[in-house]
This record gives structure tokens, C-alpha cells and sequence, in this order.
């Protein structure tokens, strides 16, 4: 039974009234309408007034665009819908994750770096002001995962580490905004990411610990969330082995289902056990973690059954549309099923005062704009930064930096873009240069034309190449007295691991510090937290966990001795290894 008067709902008797008189007067399709949550890819009238007429979504997600246009396309939305939409976005770093021109106030870890709990309340704060200035209402976060092993690829920066102690204070500190700030929160992704090393985009990915493991962990985290009063869960395409067997004995192995499609794990575990009595919406339908665990004509009503009760995002909306009308149809999805998850549905909407509104006043108007990267929220973002940056070894005593011991520095930042005149190596650049050392970039794009290099006038380039081909050890102690590393791979969904990959020439790897015995070295990471895993030869390592100018501008602080090093690591940042904490 669903209790619209109890947590996380809290509705009065007008607001059941409109719910249950809402869903009486609505017709087959349009219920099963209710149920989808596209992504949202067009600001065209003509697609946004199919999805509100002729699909009848319950909500929509778009991802950060230009503030104005998001807003103006989620006002078009709820004006010509009949119900009001939920409206998400993934405020998982601030703002930003709405808008383009929010705040990026800093990626989960890092706001767990600064082990201070106001951090995780301004980030919900952040996020859910300006989510809401231009018209959100659903914030897909926080993100509740423990990053438990250093290899997993997705959860990684998004996570506020392996500690669900720090997990648990840095969500509540968020949730405790989104409720300030009339945000619905979907903490995620149900049963637990972290623990595989590998990403549910590309498989069907594995919560393998035991129940006893699971409980002390994932669902403790879990318990704690919904005791606050966390509206929904954003389920996971992930198995959880030892819970599935145990809650249906005979079960096996093969036979374990992602959480978007087993009953066992959302009724018998999360609803039963854990208690929650909000509204479940799967995670995003295209995942490999969701298309492969059985034919999409099956997985999309029996993801309903099992008792999700919103999907997310589509392959083809109007396809999955006659996959869910056939579900009901045929039996797979019940009357008592369906209007289960139209009540949830109906009533998160209620319990964000959604149907007391006008349809006009659903999207705040375009002055609310001004609320993002107002003036407060940018000094909280240095702030964070200043408290998150985190020296994790300096066992050579090379900080800090002083030009008159180091003048000549060389340069090298790791990321996609390797253009050698990239914003971020240009920006790097001009901070050393204007803290007085000689700064030579590495130059990264390793590409070059043989006949160019053998022809009589050469490019300046092919000489370059020649020459550092050549060069003598001490030819490249007489050019630097110091070398320093940025590194910016961050966590991106479909990525099967986050390494550093070096640009030799002939495979002599002269990208990488292959020069440690020779000059100093140290390394600043602007995202994966794990990259001493490769690099444990690099004595000096600070971890910075976010890529935003006051992240910068403090690291660079910290490195000149103007300022000490305040973060803690909130994950093992040695990889479990010896050799790389020398």
C-alpha cells in the first residue's frame, strides 16, 4: 500500500484528492504516458508538442544548454501539457548540470575532500537554486555510490568516495537544501555502483557483495537517505547476486537480473526492508546494462512490473510507447500495477505543490536567471576549493615552487585535447609565467610527415621532432629544472577504463616522466583521483578532483607556498599499492 500522508510524500487530503481523481479521469494511453521520462534533444514546437500530446510524458530531461533556451523550452513544456512535467537534470556538480553558465560548484569528491558537511549542503544548494531558476524541479542526485574499486571508469569523481560515513553526511547536506529549495532529489544508482570495475553503459555490471557486506555499506547509505526523506531512487543496471539469491532461494547465478528488472531487489529489498515508499525511476534505458538483459519489447513493461515506476529516456519513444501499451494489454503490467506507479508519480508531483500551481508560474521568469553564478555561489566555489585540494605525497620536499631554485619549467597536460595551444595549456602557461619561471609546453600532437622531415628545409615542427628524438640526457637537464604534469581525464559514461596514455615517438615514450631520476617531477590531477597508479615514479602528487578556475587558482596558491594544503583524500589514492606511496 502507498501512504501519500507518509514519508517522502507528506500530502494533504486535497492533494490525494487531486491525485486519485487525476488518474480516474484519465484514459489508458494517457496513463501509460505518465510513465515515460524522455531525454529531452529539441526545442522544436512541433517535437516538444508531440511528446506533451501525442506520447503524454510524465517528465522530460535535458541536458545543459544555454540558461534562456533551457528555460523557455521547459516553460513551452509545461504550458501546453495537461499534467505538470517533472523536470530533471543531473545537478550532480552544481548548476551547471541545468544550465550553461551555472555554477560548477565541484565534482562529488571533491566537495568530500574538504571533510567539511556545509560543502555537501552548498552543493545542494547551488545545484537546486539555480536547477530551479530555470525551471527544473528533479535533480538526479546526490550520487550515493561508494567508489570501492579504483578501476571503476564511471563512478570514480562522481562518487564522495569509498567512505560510507562521508558518503552519508556530504547527501544528507545536499538533500537537506533540495527540501529547502522545493527539489525533488533521485539518489542513485540502486543497488550500488563502485564495487565492479566496470560501467553499467556498457554491460550489465555487478554489486557482488555479500548481504552482510551490503548492508553495512550500500544499505546503510540507503537507509539513511530515505530515513531523510529522499523523494526517489534512480535504479541501477546492475545485478546484486547475493541478495537476489537469497530473497529468491533456488535462483541462479545466470538467472539475476539489473535492479531495473528484479522484483526481488525493489519490492522485497528496497520497499520492504529499506522502507522506501517514494517513486522509482529507472536509469537511463540505452545502457548496454539494460538492453541486454532481454529484448527491449520485454525489458520495457516488465521494467514497470517489477516496480520501477518511471522509465528513462528511450531508443525510439514511440516504439517503447507501443512496447508499455502492449505490457498492459497483455497482462504483463496489471491495473493494480499501473496505477501503483501512476500514484507515486502523481504524488511526487503533488508533493512538490506541482498541481497548485498555474501553468505559467510551473517555470519561474527569465529575472530568475540572475540567480546563477551569482556572486555567493562563485565564493563558495573558491572556498570549496580552497578547503578540497589534497597534496597526497611530497616525499622529494619540493614544494614549494620557487623560480629562483627552478626557473626553467617544462609543461605537459594530459588530456583529449592535445592541441598545443588548447585553452587549458595556454591558461597553465600564463599562471607559471606570471609567477616568474621559463615555461615550455609539451607539445603532444606527435604527428609528423616523414618527407617533411627528410626533405632539405624541413618544418620548424619536423625539426622539433628530430631533435627530441636525439636529444642527450644532457641536453634536457641543460633545457628544465623542473617538470610539471596536469592531468584532466575525467569520468564520461562508455569509457571501459581511465588511464594515462602517453605519446611516445618510436616507442620511447617521451611523454612520459621518463626523466624522474634526472629532474623533479610533480603531478597535478584536475579530475581521476587514481593516477598514481601509473605515474608512482612522480614523488611530488596533489589531487584537485575538479577542472573550474578557482580549483586552479588555488592549486597554483598552494604550489607557490602561499597557501597550505587543506583537503583529505576521501579514497585510497595509493591504489592499494606500496610502491607508489615512495
Amino acid at each position: 500500500m502507498i501512504d501519500l500522508k507518509a514519508k517522502p510524500f507528506y500530502l494533504s487530503d486535497s492533494d490525494i484528492e487531486w491525485v486519485e481523481k487525476t488518474i480516474e479521469g484519465m484514459t489508458l494511453k494517457e496513463k501509460v504516458g505518465q510513465l515515460f521520462a524522455p531525454l529531452g534533444f529539441s526545442n522544436d514546437s512541433d517535437v516538444l508538442k508531440h511528446l506533451v500530446d501525442d506520447i503524454g510524458i510524465g517528465g522530460i530531461m535535458y541536458r545543459a544548454g544555454p540558461a534562456a533556451d533551457v528555460q523557455e523550452t521547459l516553460r513551452f513544456l509545461q504550458e501546453n501539457s495537461k499534467i505538470p512535467l517533472l523536470t530533471g537534470a543531473n545537478l550532480e556538480a552544481g548548476g551547471s548540470g541545468a544550465a550553461v553558465g551555472g555554477t560548477t560548484f565541484g565534482k562529488p569528491m571533491q566537495i568530500a575532500a574538504t571533510d567539511n558537511e556545509e560543502m555537501g549542503y552548498r552543493l545542494g544548494k547551488i545545484s537546486c537554486v539555480e536547477g530551479s531558476a530555470v525551471g527544473v524541479n528533479w535533480s538526479f542526485a546526490p550520487i550515493i555510490d561508494i567508489d570501492m574499486n579504483f578501476r571503476n571508469p564511471i563512478t570514480n569523481l562522481r562518487t564522495f568516495g569509498s567512505n560510507p560515513d562521508t558518503v552519508i553526511k556530504m547527501a544528507k547536506g545536499y538533500q537537506k537544501a533540495a527540501d529547502e529549495y522545493g527539489m525533488a532529489v533521485s539518489i542513485k544508482h540502486y543497488p550500488g555502483d563502485g564495487v565492479d570495475e566496470r560501467d553499467q553503459h556498457l554491460l550489465t555490471s555487478v554489486n557482488s557483495l555479500s548481504t552482510n557486506e551490503w548492508d553495512k555499506t550500500f544499505g546503510r547509505v540507503y537507509s539513511e537517505l530515505i530515513e531523510a526523506g529522499a523523494k526517489t531512487v534512480m535504479v541501477g543496471h546492475i545485478t546484486q547476486p547475493a541478495y537476489s539469491q537469497k530473497l529468491r532461494p533456488g535462483m541462479k547465478p545466470q538467472e539475476c537480473m539489473p535492479a531495473t528488472l528484479a522484483p526481488e531487489l525493489l519490492n522485497d529489498l528496497l520497499r520492504d526492508k529499506l522502507g522506501f515508499n517514494g517513486m522509482l525511476v529507472t536509469d537511463a534505458s540505452q545502457m548496454l546494462g539494460f538492453t541486454t538483459a532481454m529484448p527491449r519489447e520485454k525489458a520495457v513493461p516488465a521494467s514497470i512490473a517489477a516496480g520501477c515506476d518511471m522509465f528513462l529516456f528511450n531508443k525510439s519513444i514511440e516504439e517503447d510507447f507501443e512496447f508499455m501499451m502492449n505490457g498492459v494489454k497483455n497482462g504483463t503490467i496489471t491495473p493494480e500495477r499501473l496505477n501503483e506507479a501512476l500514484t507515486r508519480i502523481l504524488g511526487l508531483k503533488a508533493s512538490l505543490k506541482l498541481n497548485g500551481k498555474a501553468k505559467t508560474d510551473l517555470v519561474p521568469p527569465a529575472s530568475e536567471l540572475k540567480k546563477l553564478s551569482n556572486d555567493e555561489h562563485i565564493q563558495w566555489a573558491k572556498e570549496c576549493a580552497d578547503q578540497s585540494v589534497t597534496l597526497i605525497k611530497d616525499t622529494q620536499n619540493l614544494l614549494p615552487l620557487n623560480p629562483k631554485t627552478h626557473k626553467k619549467l617544462y609543461l605537459n597536460l594530459l588530456d583529449n585535447d592535445i592541441d598545443v595551444n588548447s585553452e587549458l595549456r595556454q591558461d597553465l602557461k600564463r599562471r607559471f609565467e606570471a609567477e616568474g619561471f621559463d615555461v615550455t609546453i609539451r607539445n603532444r600532437d606527435i604527428k609528423f610527415d616523414r618527407a617533411d622531415m627528410s626533405s632539405e628545409k624541413p618544418s620548424a615542427r619536423a625539426i622539433e621532432v628530430m631533435k627530441e628524438m636525439s636529444e642527450s640526457i644532457s641536453d634536457f637537464k641543460e633545457q628544465f629544472d623542473v617538470a610539471v604534469y596536469f592531468s584532466n581525464f575525467e569520468t564520461a559514461s562508455n569509457n571501459t577504463v581511465i588511464r594515462i596514455g602517453w605519446k611516445g615517438l618510436h616507442g620511447m615514450g617521451n611523454d612520459s616522466p621518463w626523466f624522474t631520476s634526472e629532474i623533479p617531477a610533480l603531478f597535478v590531477s584536475l579530475a581521476n583521483p587514481y593516477h598514481l597508479l601509473d605515474v608512482p615514479m612522480i614523488k611530488t602528487f596533489i589531487n584537485a578532483y575538479t577542472n573550474t578556475p578557482y580549483v586552479i587558482d588555488s592549486v597554483v596558491e598552494k604550489l607557490m607556498g602561499r597557501s597550505e594544503f587543506k583537503g583529505k583524500s576521501p579514497v585510497d589514492a595509493f591504489c592499494g599499492r606500496e610502491d607508489t606511496k615512495f
